[in-house]
């Protein structure tokens, strides 16, 4: 039987559904394909940068730790460095404590000594009374030294200073010697034992001293 023109349009509508429907599977199957490969390569690819992110990371905190063990080695050194200083400077200390007391031990090198401590003190204070006091045991050769200096004093600034021993506190008999020197309120002194000279001295020559033992500092900029 031959086809009338509805059964026509009807078979081609069936066709083109078909196609279409063939048509839109396809589609589906290469989007799910494609998204399937994009989510495989960037998988891929975040595991890549992740591998470089931790190697990078990694290859820091190796830096990071070999540069503190460099710190940790200089502080080391540097910190011991300070103590084979400070063992120097305690021997250079003692040796010298040991000289002043064979000075101590020699009453003319002893007195002598006294007579220049007392009259630096007069030139320090400029104060027309003072007091002095030194240890027990040298009472006499103290006096001695005020009897004497008293008179130079006067004749070199032409001022009158009355000068007291005190007699009722002492210095320690345990140090070397000298003696300290107060105005007459008591509220200015001028330390002038042999600890206190000592101690001055070193100060003023500890960066010579260092120098000689360890050469000179690249680090230091003034030399005044």
């Amino acid at each position: 039987m031959a086809l009338t023109d509805a059964d026509v349009q009807k078979q081609i509508k069936h066709m083109v559904a078909f196609i279409e429907q063939e048509a839109n599977e396809r589609v589906e199957e290469i989007l799910a394909k494609g998204e399937e490969e994009f989510n495989i390569e960037k998988g891929r690819l975040v595991q890549t940068h992740r591998v470089k992110i931790m190697d990078y990371y990694e290859k820091k905190e190796k830096q990071i730790e070999q540069h503190k063990k460099i710190q940790m080695s200089q502080l080391k050194n540097q910190a011991r460095l300070k103590v084979l200083m400070a063992r120097d400077d305690m021997d250079l200390l003692n040796e010298a404590r040991k000289r002043i007391a064979d000075i101590v031990k020699d009453p003319d090198r002893y007195a002598k000594l006294l007579e220049g401590l007392v009259l630096q003190g007069f030139y320090q204070l400029l104060e027309p009374k003072v007091t002095i006091r030194c240890r027990q045991q040298d009472v006499d050769v103290v006096q001695a030294a005020v009897n004497k200096n008293i008179s130079i004093y006067k004749e070199t600034l032409k001022s009158n200073i009355t000068v007291r021993v005190d007699q009722d506190h002492f210095l320690p008999s345990d140090i070397c010697g000298g003696v300290e020197i107060y105005n007459s309120n008591g509220k200015i002194k001028v330390s002038n034992t042999l600890e206190s000279r000592l101690d001055l001295v070193a100060q003023q020559m500890m960066p010579e001293i260092r120098e000689m033992l360890f050469g000179s500092n690249p680090n230091r900029k003034f030399l005044d």
